[in-house]
């Protein structure tokens, strides 16, 4: 390896070791790393998303999320509902997805929650810049 010491290449390490931790996290619970990003979106989404609009969040390709949005509606977590023109298709979380939720992603925003506080929001801030 080339130039260890670069401040890129540590900044790529830790990247990637936070990736690994959710990755782990979404496998353990059962999900592909898609489906737990719908579903930690569609938790925190103030507002119901289209599928456009979890693309543009997520950075995944449109064919990953909707290949993990026809899985998670086939299993009965999420549902779409017509937007305002027909053609918009919100997508909502079911009962079942709100429970599948709240035994997976809302664990994992907890432990981010307590992860930031016990940092402090300064050393946050720097550590997210």
């Amino acid at each position: 390896m080339q130039n260890t010491n670069s401040p890129f290449f540590h900044y790529l390490l830790e990247y990637n070791e936070n990736d690994v931790i959710y990755r782990r996290m979404a496998a353990q619970f059962g999900l592909s790393d898609s489906a737990f990003w719908i579903l930690y979106c569609l938790r925190e989404s103030a507002t119901p998303l289209t599928q456009k609009q979890l693309c543009e969040s997520i950075y995944m390709s449109k064919q990953t999320i909707n290949s993990a949005l026809k899985s998670l509606e086939r299993n009965g977590f999420i549902t779409l509902a017509t937007g305002k023109d027909r053609r918009s298709k919100f997508l909502v979380l079911t009962e079942a997805g709100q429970e599948l939720t709240a035994r997976t992603v809302d664990l994992v925003i907890e432990q981010e929650q307590f992860a930031i506080a016990s940092m402090g929001q300064e050393s946050m801030k720097q550590f997210l810049s």
